[in-house]
C-alpha cells in the first residue's frame, strides 16, 4: 500500500512523463501484490507440490574441485 501511494503521488505532478510513470508503477505494484503474489504463486506451489521444496540432484551435489572449465583462449 505504501509503494502504491508513493507512486500514485507522481500522478499528481504537472509533467505528462511523470504522470505516466506514476500511474504505470502504481498499477504494476498493485497487480504484483494482488494477482501475482496472492493468486499465481500459491497456485504454482500447489501444482508443484513437494517438488517446490526439494533440491534437484544436480543442485544438491557440490561441484568437484579442480574440474572447472576455463574459456578457450585464441
Amino acid at each position: 500500500a505504501v509503494m502504491i501511494a508513493a507512486f500514485a503521488i507522481f500522478a499528481t505532478l504537472s509533467t505528462i512523463d511523470m504522470k505516466q510513470l506514476g500511474v504505470g508503477l502504481a498499477a504494476a505494484v498493485l497487480i504484483d501484490a494482488t494477482i501475482v503474489r496472492g493468486v499465481q504463486l500459491p497456485a504454482a506451489l500447489r501444482l508443484l507440490g513437494e517438488r517446490a521444496w526439494t533440491e534437484s540432484r544436480k543442485a544438491a551435489r557440490p561441484p568437484a574441485i579442480g574440474t572447472e572449465r576455463t574459456p578457450a583462449t585464441k
